[in-house]
C-alpha cells in the first residue's frame, strides 16, 4: 500500500521560517529509520505559498493567481510518500514524526487499479504500467 504523508503548513512555514537544527536533526533521524525500514519512496519540504501559484480552470479557460494562498492550516509544507502494508502501520509511523504541539500530519492511501474497477481496461493498464516504466527511466 503507498500512501502519501502530508505535512500541513502553519504560520510559520507560510512566514518562511526555516526549521531549528534541532528539527532538522529530528527529521534526519526521522527519515533514516523510514529507509531504513523500507517505507520512505520519497519526501521534501516546499516552500511556502506566497512562492508558488495556482492554474485553475473555468469556463473562460485557464487563469493563473500567484500566492499566497489562505488559510495557512489548510496548505502543504512537505511531504513523504510510504510504501506500507496498511493504514495503521502508516499511523504508526506517523506518531513517531519529530514534530511539535500544533503540527498536523494527514495520510492520504494512494488509489490501486483495482479502485478503478471496469472503467481501467487492460489497454489503459498497459498504457499506464508503459508511462510508469518511461517515467522512472528518464
Amino acid at each position: 500500500m503507498k500512501v502519501m504523508v502530508i505535512v500541513k503548513a502553519n504560520d510559520k512555514t507560510e512566514a518562511g521560517e526555516m526549521p531549528s537544527e534541532q528539527l532538522m536533526t529530528g527529521m534526519m533521524k526521522f527519515n533514516e529509520a523510514l529507509v531504513n525500514a523500507g517505507v520512505m519512496k520519497d519526501g521534501d519540504g516546499v516552500k511556502p505559498t506566497s512562492q508558488g501559484v495556482r492554474v485553475e480552470f473555468g469556463s473562460g479557460g485557464p487563469s493563473v493567481r500567484k500566492g499566497p494562498f489562505a488559510p495557512a492550516g489548510e496548505q502543504l509544507a512537505g511531504y513523504w510518500i510510504w510504501e506500507i502494508a496498511s493504514l495503521d502501520e502508516a499511523i504508526d509511523w506517523a506518531k513517531k514524526a519529530p514534530f511539535a504541539e500544533g503540527d498536523t500530519l494527514e495520510l492520504r492511501p494512494y488509489f490501486s487499479p483495482e479502485d478503478f474497477g471496469e472503467a481501467l481496461t487492460p489497454e489503459l493498464r498497459q498504457a499506464e504500467a508503459d508511462l510508469r516504466a518511461r517515467s522512472e527511466q528518464s
